[in-house]
């Protein structure tokens, strides 16, 4: 599936034109419709493949400070308050990641892409601001949400739900328009409060949970738009308790925003509580029908990760929640055992070195995670990765020759 974003977004024409291609089977057209819909919707989510989708892979990469040009306009760095602020009237979350797509294209981009490649991103970029009015370099943030279910009232486990949340300089409902057009009529409309959920039905994975009932919740998919300049896209549970959020009920904790914005500058942020999800999911908490007090109240293991930039450096930084001093330098130990153990475990010398970076300490009743990498390692380990293996010319082996037997006559 190609995710690159401008070449997911096409005029009413093309797709026209798309559509009136024969194809042998109806499958393949199903099929073209839903890939088609999902990569408009998923450029929101995914919009740092764009970097990769663009870079050829015989193309030697190697930072470039005569190519740092910014992208788009650079933005002055929003203070982590902002932030918060502009996410508070999300949903609940037990993961979320917070992407900074103006930080990423602007700084990030030019440092590692050669000058060519970046021309022609900035011309996809100007396509898609003509074609569909969004410009990537102007949107403001990327959020991608889970969360976790709790068990069904008759006690069946229930998968996590999705969210992937845009907001920027563009029109939400343009962006609707444009899906509910790539749809090809599957899109259909649902009113939930004030607003219109943009549902589709993926019948091939309603055939697969038929298999597998934990499929089940991602059957359906939906879109829609949250405010004018804000657009949504995920499982349709999720999006209703968007609009819900959105006219106050069940927002966002403060304490998960305050810790995914630590670092209001960081390239790409991510807070969760996996021992919160776990209670939740498995009845601790209660059910759909039947409420229950938790037993365990304890904070441990929600952490916070993010990676930023320097001039020089790429940086991250990890924060772990182990609930006390001994239990977190128990921890630290642990997980430093297991580091120097995957290191020397390690052949290849760039990933070796990019590894011994990394520290964990303990900090009171937290584990950080801290490491510095100098952005030139992590070139060199994007070219080794990139290099195609030499291919060696098939050799044609001599074919064993048959031995004749020779028959004895026998004379009657």
């Amino acid at each position: 599936m190609n995710l690159l974003f401008p070449s997911s977004i096409r005029s009413e024409q093309s797709t026209t034109n798309l559509v009136s291609t024969k194809r042998t089977k109806t499958e393949d057209l199903e099929a073209y419709n839903v890939s088609k819909l999902f990569n408009f919707l998923a450029a929101f989510a995914l919009v740092t493949l764009m970097i990769s989708q663009t870079v050829p892979a015989q193309t030697p990469v190697a930072i470039n400070a005569a190519t740092t040009a910014p992208i788009g306009n650079v933005s002055p760095s929003t203070p982590a308050s902002q932030i918060a602020s502009s996410l508070a009237t999300l949903p609940e979350a037990d993961t979320i990641i917070y992407i900074n797509p103006q930080r990423i294209l602007n700084e990030v981009v030019p440092k590692f892409m050669p000058a060519k490649d970046v021309e022609e991103m900035r011309k996809g970029f100007e396509a898609a601001r003509t074609q569909a009015g969004v410009d990537p370099t102007k949107i403001d943030y990327i959020v991608i949400a889970v969360r976790f279910k709790k068990p069904t009232g008759d006690l069946n486990f229930q998968p996590p739900e999705f969210l992937a949340v845009a907001s920027g300089d563009f029109n939400a409902d343009s962006l609707l328009g444009l899906a509910r057009m790539a749809s090809q009529g599957k899109l259909r409309d649902e009113k939930y409060g004030t607003k219109t959920l943009g549902l589709m039905t993926i019948d091939p994975l309603v055939q697969m949970a038929a298999q597998n009932p934990l499929l089940k919740s991602f059957t359906e998919v939906g879109i829609v738009s949250l405010n004018a300049n804000t657009i949504a896209v995920g499982t349709p549970g999720y999006l209703r308790a968007a609009v819900d959020a959105g006219d106050g009920k069940e927002r966002i904790s403060a304490d998960t925003l305050n810790s995914l914005v630590r670092d209001p500058n960081a390239l790409i942020s991510l807070a969760g509580t996996p021992w919160h999800s776990f209670a939740k999911s498995f009845g601790m908490l209660g059910t759909e029908t039947t409420a229950r007090a938790p037993r365990c109240e304890s904070k441990i293991g929600d952490f916070y990760l993010a990676l930023t930039m320097d001039a020089t450096n790429f940086m991250l930084r990890g924060v772990s929640n182990a609930d006390n001093p001994d239990t977190a330098k128990i921890i630290s130990k642990l997980y430093s055992g297991l580091l120097g153990y995957a290191t020397q475990s390690i052949p290849d010398a760039t990933a070796k070195a990019l590894l011994k970076n990394i520290a964990i300490t303990a900090e009171g009743d937290e584990v950080l995670l801290r490491a510095d990498v100098p952005q030139q390692m992590v070139v060199d380990l994007i070219q080794q990765q990139m290099k195609k293996p030499e291919t060696t010319s098939p050799t044609t082996d001599k074919q064993p020759m048959k031995r004749r037997r020779n028959r004895r006559r026998t004379h009657k």
